[in-house]
Protein backbone atom coordinates (compact mmCIF):
# COMPACT_ATOMS: atom_id res chain seq x y z
CA UNK A 1 0.00 0.00 0.00
CA UNK A 2 1.53 3.36 -0.71
CA UNK A 3 0.56 6.29 1.53
CA UNK A 4 -0.72 9.78 -0.18
CA UNK A 5 -0.32 11.53 3.02
CA UNK A 6 0.06 10.48 7.13
CA UNK A 7 -2.64 8.25 8.75
CA UNK A 8 -2.83 8.52 12.19
CA UNK A 9 -3.65 5.06 14.50
CA UNK A 10 -3.66 5.19 18.30
CA UNK A 11 -4.47 2.24 20.66
CA UNK A 12 -5.10 2.24 24.61
CA UNK A 13 -3.13 -0.56 26.68
CA UNK A 14 -5.31 -2.75 28.13
CA UNK A 15 -2.45 -5.29 29.99
CA UNK A 16 -2.64 -3.71 32.88
CA UNK A 17 -5.86 -4.11 35.34
CA UNK A 18 -4.46 -1.99 37.97
CA UNK A 19 -4.39 0.83 35.86
CA UNK A 20 -7.49 0.42 33.64
CA UNK A 21 -7.72 3.33 30.82
CA UNK A 22 -4.05 4.77 32.13
CA UNK A 23 -1.93 5.42 28.64
CA UNK A 24 -2.50 5.81 24.82
CA UNK A 25 0.08 4.99 21.87
CA UNK A 26 -0.15 8.03 18.87
CA UNK A 27 1.24 6.97 15.75
CA UNK A 28 1.87 8.67 12.87
CA UNK A 29 2.45 6.77 9.60
CA UNK A 30 2.77 7.56 6.29
CA UNK A 31 5.09 6.06 3.25
CA UNK A 32 8.20 4.04 4.69
CA UNK A 33 8.33 5.69 8.02
CA UNK A 34 6.49 5.92 11.07
CA UNK A 35 6.67 8.09 14.80
CA UNK A 36 4.84 7.35 18.08
CA UNK A 37 4.68 8.17 21.45
CA UNK A 38 3.44 5.68 23.96
CA UNK A 39 2.30 6.45 27.33
CA UNK A 40 2.27 3.70 29.67
CA UNK A 41 2.73 2.08 32.97
CA UNK A 42 5.66 0.05 34.40
CA UNK A 43 4.82 -1.82 37.63
CA UNK A 44 8.30 -1.39 38.10
CA UNK A 45 9.20 1.75 36.88
CA UNK A 46 5.46 3.37 37.23
CA UNK A 47 4.44 5.88 34.53
CA UNK A 48 6.70 6.10 31.15
CA UNK A 49 7.14 8.09 27.90
CA UNK A 50 8.16 6.09 25.23
CA UNK A 51 9.20 7.95 21.63
CA UNK A 52 10.53 5.93 18.61
CA UNK A 53 10.72 6.98 15.08
CA UNK A 54 11.32 3.91 12.60
CA UNK A 55 12.08 4.07 8.71
CA UNK A 56 12.11 1.22 6.43
CA UNK A 57 12.58 0.50 2.27
CA UNK A 58 9.76 0.19 -0.10
CA UNK A 59 9.33 -3.84 0.97
CA UNK A 60 9.06 -2.73 4.67
CA UNK A 61 12.83 -3.90 5.60
CA UNK A 62 13.61 -1.82 8.49
CA UNK A 63 16.80 0.31 7.78
CA UNK A 64 16.71 2.48 11.38
CA UNK A 65 15.00 2.53 14.92
CA UNK A 66 15.44 5.74 17.13
CA UNK A 67 14.00 5.49 20.76
CA UNK A 68 14.03 7.87 23.98
CA UNK A 69 12.21 6.71 27.16
CA UNK A 70 11.46 9.24 29.93
CA UNK A 71 10.36 8.46 33.28
CA UNK A 72 10.38 10.53 36.44
CA UNK A 73 13.80 9.09 37.35
CA UNK A 74 15.84 9.58 34.31
CA UNK A 75 15.55 9.41 30.68
CA UNK A 76 17.17 6.46 28.31
CA UNK A 77 17.79 6.73 24.18
CA UNK A 78 18.51 3.84 21.79
CA UNK A 79 19.44 4.14 18.12
CA UNK A 80 20.00 1.09 16.23
CA UNK A 81 20.58 0.91 12.14
CA UNK A 82 20.22 -2.67 9.88
CA UNK A 83 21.06 -2.90 6.25
CA UNK A 84 18.08 -4.65 6.15
CA UNK A 85 19.87 -8.41 5.73
CA UNK A 86 20.00 -8.75 9.44
CA UNK A 87 23.34 -7.24 10.33
CA UNK A 88 22.81 -4.53 12.94
CA UNK A 89 24.95 -1.32 14.56
CA UNK A 90 24.19 1.07 17.59
CA UNK A 91 23.80 5.10 17.23
CA UNK A 92 27.85 5.07 17.52
CA UNK A 93 28.00 2.49 14.37
CA UNK A 94 29.26 -0.12 16.86
CA UNK A 95 28.16 -4.20 15.30
CA UNK A 96 25.63 -5.82 17.52
CA UNK A 97 26.67 -9.05 16.60
CA UNK A 98 23.77 -10.59 18.85
CA UNK A 99 21.07 -9.55 16.64
CA UNK A 100 22.82 -10.96 13.66
CA UNK A 101 19.97 -12.32 11.83
CA UNK A 102 17.09 -10.36 12.64
CA UNK A 103 15.41 -8.75 10.05
CA UNK A 104 12.13 -7.11 12.29
CA UNK A 105 12.05 -5.04 14.96
CA UNK A 106 9.70 -6.04 17.97
CA UNK A 107 9.15 -2.45 20.65
CA UNK A 108 7.67 -3.76 23.96
CA UNK A 109 4.85 -1.58 24.31
CA UNK A 110 3.89 -0.95 20.59
CA UNK A 111 1.30 -3.52 18.52
CA UNK A 112 2.49 -1.70 15.52
CA UNK A 113 6.07 -3.44 14.80
CA UNK A 114 4.08 -6.98 14.49
CA UNK A 115 3.16 -4.87 11.19
CA UNK A 116 6.54 -5.25 10.28
CA UNK A 117 6.64 -9.45 9.17
CA UNK A 118 3.42 -9.26 8.32
CA UNK A 119 3.83 -6.90 5.16
CA UNK A 120 7.68 -7.32 4.46
CA UNK A 121 6.95 -11.31 4.63
CA UNK A 122 3.92 -11.96 2.63
CA UNK A 123 2.10 -15.35 3.90
CA UNK A 124 -0.91 -17.63 2.49
CA UNK A 125 -3.73 -18.06 4.35
CA UNK A 126 -2.61 -21.22 6.32
CA UNK A 127 0.87 -20.52 6.26
CA UNK A 128 3.17 -20.16 9.08
CA UNK A 129 7.10 -18.58 9.61
CA UNK A 130 9.22 -18.12 12.18
CA UNK A 131 10.92 -14.92 12.17
CA UNK A 132 14.60 -13.93 14.42
CA UNK A 133 13.51 -10.14 16.11
CA UNK A 134 15.56 -7.36 17.61
CA UNK A 135 12.84 -7.19 20.58
CA UNK A 136 13.27 -4.04 22.28
CA UNK A 137 11.83 -3.89 25.91
CA UNK A 138 10.86 -0.28 27.16
CA UNK A 139 11.25 1.58 29.72
CA UNK A 140 14.82 0.22 29.76
CA UNK A 141 15.07 -0.45 26.44
CA UNK A 142 17.32 -3.56 26.71
CA UNK A 143 17.20 -5.13 23.14
CA UNK A 144 17.97 -8.97 22.69
CA UNK A 145 17.15 -11.40 19.51
CA UNK A 146 14.01 -13.07 20.09
CA UNK A 147 12.29 -16.18 18.15
CA UNK A 148 8.55 -15.49 16.94
CA UNK A 149 6.10 -17.35 14.48
CA UNK A 150 3.37 -15.51 12.63
CA UNK A 151 0.87 -17.92 11.11
CA UNK A 152 -1.69 -16.10 8.46
CA UNK A 153 -5.34 -17.90 9.74
CA UNK A 154 -7.57 -15.92 7.34
CA UNK A 155 -7.07 -12.44 5.03
CA UNK A 156 -6.48 -10.49 8.14
CA UNK A 157 -5.90 -12.59 10.64
CA UNK A 158 -2.70 -13.98 12.04
CA UNK A 159 -1.33 -16.18 15.51
CA UNK A 160 1.14 -14.52 16.96
CA UNK A 161 3.86 -16.97 19.06
CA UNK A 162 6.74 -16.22 21.15
CA UNK A 163 9.06 -18.58 20.84
CA UNK A 164 11.17 -17.69 23.79
CA UNK A 165 9.54 -20.65 25.71
CA UNK A 166 6.72 -18.71 27.19
CA UNK A 167 3.77 -20.44 25.12
CA UNK A 168 2.28 -16.91 24.79
CA UNK A 169 0.14 -17.07 21.85
CA UNK A 170 -2.59 -14.75 20.17
CA UNK A 171 -4.48 -14.05 17.26
CA UNK A 172 -4.43 -10.47 15.59
CA UNK A 173 -6.38 -8.88 13.47
CA UNK A 174 -5.05 -6.62 11.16
CA UNK A 175 -6.32 -3.52 9.01
CA UNK A 176 -6.37 -3.50 4.84
CA UNK A 177 -2.40 -1.94 5.53
CA UNK A 178 -1.78 -5.21 7.95
CA UNK A 179 -1.78 -3.03 10.89
CA UNK A 180 -2.97 -4.50 14.06
CA UNK A 181 -6.21 -3.91 15.01
CA UNK A 182 -7.08 -5.09 18.33
CA UNK A 183 -3.97 -7.02 20.53
CA UNK A 184 -6.38 -9.19 22.86
CA UNK A 185 -5.69 -8.36 26.44
CA UNK A 186 -2.81 -5.97 25.52
CA UNK A 187 -4.06 -3.36 23.48
CA UNK A 188 -7.42 -1.82 22.03
CA UNK A 189 -7.61 0.51 18.70
CA UNK A 190 -8.85 3.73 20.02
Amino acid sequence: MAYTDTRTVCWQPTWNPAHAGVGLEHLLLSEGEASAVVLAFDDTTGPFRLSYRLAWGPTWQLRQADLLVDTHQASAALSLRTDGNGHWRDGQNRVLHALDGCLDIDIWPTPFTNSFPIRRAPMAVGERREFRMAWVSAPTLSVQPQPQAYTRLAERLYRFESLDGSGFTVDLPVDEDGVVLDYPGLFKRA
